[in-house]
Formats: structure tokens, sequence, C-alpha cells
């Protein structure tokens, strides 16, 4: 029971900080969601599979 209690406070923390993070950004979004722009997994220049942009396409520099 206090290892399910413990879980219930650590996931209500992060969807706590995840609605301040989305209540204090502009417009709500997040940024950076391009997955093409982080070399670490896109090392081809492959295009974003989120918003089909190339890296030098996107918004989010």
């Amino acid at each position: 029971m206090k290892i399910f209690l413990i879980t219930i406070v650590l996931l209500g923390l992060g969807v706590i900080g995840i609605a301040i993070k989305l209540w204090a950004k502009k417009d709500g979004k997040f940024a950076g969601t391009c997955a093409s722009q982080n070399p670490h997994l896109n090392k081809e220049g492959e295009p974003c599979g989120y918003c089909g942009k190339l890296p030098e396409n996107c918004e989010n520099k």
C-alpha cells in the first residue's frame, strides 16, 4: 500500500509539473517537439516524423 501511494504522488507531481509548464509557456506549446532537431536521434538528417520538416526547416532552432 505504501508503494502504491508513493507511485500515485509521484505521478501526480509529474502531471502537475507538465500542467504548470503548459500554463507558463506562450500559446501552451512545448518547445522543440521536432525530433529532427536532436542530433542524437537524427544522425542522418532525415525529416521529422512528427511534422515532416527537415532539420534546417524547423521553426524551433
